[in-house]
């Protein structure tokens, strides 16, 4: 080995068996130096889980951030939650994970998205107030055992030789800061958010930023591409805020709370807030105006211009005019917090110069007036390939170094949250050299996220979806603890013994009121008499199931166990265990259908698709307009193949396998009588319940 000076320290340049080019100091430092189990870069959302996570699981952790009062910090949107995400937080919540309870804590307006469509895919959301919620984080993490907060920028990593049996890889061992000192660790966890070579662009301007006011981290970059990683670019953008004493909100459409709030973690029982006391949120439209300001000045918008993929689910207004002409946007404007003078306006992401953005704000229904405090933005920062870290979310090339977050291609807290809690468990296990802890895609949207990462990769930012899920039907929101959290406790000692207990005596419960609804049998003139509310058909002459009546919407478990009060009227006595056994309920026969689906795709993988199959212009099957877009540049040639495709989703698949199928049997018939047609003349629409 030979080397050179650099900050002071010597650098190890010696190349490994796998010749890895120069990352990291060498172990032989005169002064001692810190030692830690696991070391987490980046107070974010991801970091704060990861920390968190890795210090329950009894691993003595460090945590790094630029700054310490700006941990807890929601950088974007002031909330939490939604279609997809609210079922991750879920989930964080069941590994007894940070974020659901904080927000409990912290929330100013609650709502559950998609009721129309049935619990598996309600989305738990909620305004949040921002310094509530950074001021509870920073309680909850400054007091968390086992666990060390330090302000420090991490510059390098420090590498030694790996293990015997993995021969061939590095392995790091420690972080290298920005002043010099060395930090030495077992595992390595980065969260960097968008702090690698982040860029912030205004207009034409651009200047080095992981968000607005934090320096970039440039030499970690450096490092990670030295070390051999794939790396790519990606950009996201957050809109202006505005003075909430400026906007007419008397003309607007009002959006209230829920009443009652559903909180977020499994332990709360409520709210910290009243939905009496929560404040509402607001809902308004852009016009010609905002899409005329838009086009007339695009040559003065380099963020647009750059070719770097950003949000396809959250795009700037500027995509939004660009992709979907002539079409008016929402732009939900939302409280920040209950002491707050500012709004958010959701849905209004822009990098127009600032004087633009304050022309175009005023053109907004409502906005007329409106005074612009600070002007969107846009950031351009570098990610690594997922491709190259395992389910675990260690990576491939380094030994003990965990990455999650952004940094692995994904966008929004809750994506960040859901790796790192997964990242923190992992590097513990690591450190006592226990096998990992894995969750697949049946088990849980934290196992599809994942999975989905580390085996197709993403080249635009990536957000969790119910559509991208085969088995949500399974994997809702109610059940996160049944499904995870004695795996937790068990398998990775990230839960404590109390919830461990909570989580055991639900899943009994459910199970022995499953049981005992379906023991019950009755007459459907027996269950008349005793429920005349539930719309019960006389005729049918095979006695009826109690868990069969519960599946009716008018019959919930305080009216069936007013009907049998003997068998029933103990699994009233908890509000959630009857809430759950009627969603059980609801799901049985569905869930059937779905594992028949399932099967089918899996036995019709090999089917070939039509080479000349415009997905465009087909109007003969329900897909979207992401799905067809991405079957039209990859032209798969079997269903297997499309299933594969990132952001195809379960249901997009099931749609074109039975298309394809009727089209071949109806072109066979055709065939049998002389008469020939393409696959663009068929007209049968199939659509995924």
């Amino acid at each position: 080995m030979f080397s050179f000076r650099r900050c002071g320290h010597r650098v190890a340049t010696s190349l490994t068996k796998q010749h890895l080019p120069f990352a990291g100091l060498s172990r032989d430092s005169a002064a001692p130096s810190p030692h830690f189990d696991v070391v987490v870069i980046g107070g974010g959302h991801a970091g704060t889980e990861a920390a968190a996570a890795a210090a329950r699981c009894g691993s003595r952790t460090l945590l790094l951030t630029h700054r310490v009062d700006k941990i807890g910090q929601m950088s974007c949107n002031p909330s939490f939650g939604g279609i997809g995400k609210g079922h991750l937080m879920r989930e964080v919540d069941a590994l007894d994970g940070l974020c659901s309870r904080i927000c409990d804590q912290s929330g100013v307006h609650y709502k559950v998205l998609n009721r129309r469509k049935g619990p598996a895919v309600w989305g738990l959301r909620a305004q949040i107030d921002r310094k509530l919620y950074k001021q509870n984080m920073q309680k909850e993490i400054l007091n968390t055992p086992q666990l060390t907060v330090r302000e420090g920028a991490v510059e390098d990593l420090i590498l030694d030789e790996p293990e015997p049996e993995h021969a061939g890889k590095c392995r790091v061992s420690g972080v290298v800061l920005v002043d010099g000192s060395i930090i030495y660790a077992e595992s390595v966890i980065l969260t960097t958010g968008t702090f690698l070579r982040g860029m912030i662009v205004i207009g034409l301007e651009m200047h080095p930023a992981g968000r607005l006011g934090d320096q970039p981290s440039i030499g970690l970059a450096q490092t990670l591409e030295k070390l051999g990683f794939v790396m790519g670019r990606l950009k996201t953008g957050t809109p202006p805020r505005i003075a909430k004493e400026t906007i007419n909100f008397s003309i607007l459409n009002k959006q209230t709370p829920d009443n009652p709030s559903i909180p977020f973690s499994f332990v709360n029982k409520a709210v910290w807030i009243k939905p009496e006391d929560q404040l509402p949120c607001y809902l308004t439209h852009t016009n010609p105006k905002v899409d005329k300001i838009v086009l007339e000045n695009l040559h003065l918008n380099s963020h647009v211009k750059e070719t770097t993929r950003g949000p396809r689910y959250c795009p700037s207004i500027e995509s939004k005019v660009l992709r979907f002409p002539n079409r008016l946007h929402q732009v939900w404007l939302e409280p920040e917090g209950m002491d707050s003078d500012l709004i958010y306006p959701q849905g209004l992401s822009v990098t127009l110069p600032a004087e633009l953005q304050e022309k175009m704000i005023t053109c907004i229904r409502g906005l007329e007036k409106a005074k612009m405090i600070q002007p969107g933005y846009g950031v351009q920062y570098d990610y690594l390939d997922p491709r190259q870290i395992t389910p675990s979310l260690e990576t491939h090339l380094v030994q003990r170094l965990f990455f999650a977050g952004q940094i692995n291609g994904t966008t929004g807290y809750e994506e960040a949250a859901a790796q790192g809690v997964i990242a923190g468990i992992n590097a513990s296990l690591r450190v006592s050299r226990k096998p990992p802890f894995i969750i697949s895609r049946t088990e849980g949207y934290i196992g599809v996220l994942i999975d989905d990462l580390t085996t197709l990769g993403t080249c635009e930012p990536y957000r969790m979806f119910t559509s991208r899920v085969e088995f949500r039907l399974s994997l809702r929101p109610d059940n996160a603890d049944s499904r995870l959290t004695i795996r937790g406790y068990k398998e990775a000692g990230c839960v404590s013994q109390q919830r461990y207990e909570r989580a055991s005596w639900m899943k009994s419960s459910l199970k022995e009121g499953i049981s005992v609804l379906k023991s019950i049998e009755f007459s459907s003139s027996k269950w008349k008499q005793l429920i005349p509310q539930a719309s019960i058909s006389i005729v049918k002459s095979l006695p009826i199931r109690a868990l069969d009546v519960l599946k009716y919407e008018e019959v919930d478990m305080e009216l069936l166990a007013k009907a049998v009060p003997e068998s029933l009227k103990k699994y009233t006595q908890c509000r959630e265990l009857a809430e759950r056994l009627k969603i059980e309920a609801t799901y049985e026969s569905v869930l059937n259908h779905q594992l028949q689906e399932i099967k089918e795709v899996q036995r019709e993988e090999a089917l070939q698709l039509p080479k000349d199959l415009d997905y465009l212009t087909l109007r003969d099957v329900s897909l979207s307009h992401e799905v067809r877009e991405k079957l039209h540049f990859s032209r798969p040639q079997t269903i297997g193949a499309a299933s594969r495709i990132p952001g195809v989703t379960p249901a997009a698949i099931i749609n074109l396998l039975r298309f394809v199928k009727t089209t071949q049997q109806r072109q066979g018939q055709q065939k049998k009588k002389g008469v020939g047609r393409g696959f663009g003349d068929v007209a049968y629409v199939f659509k995924y319940p």
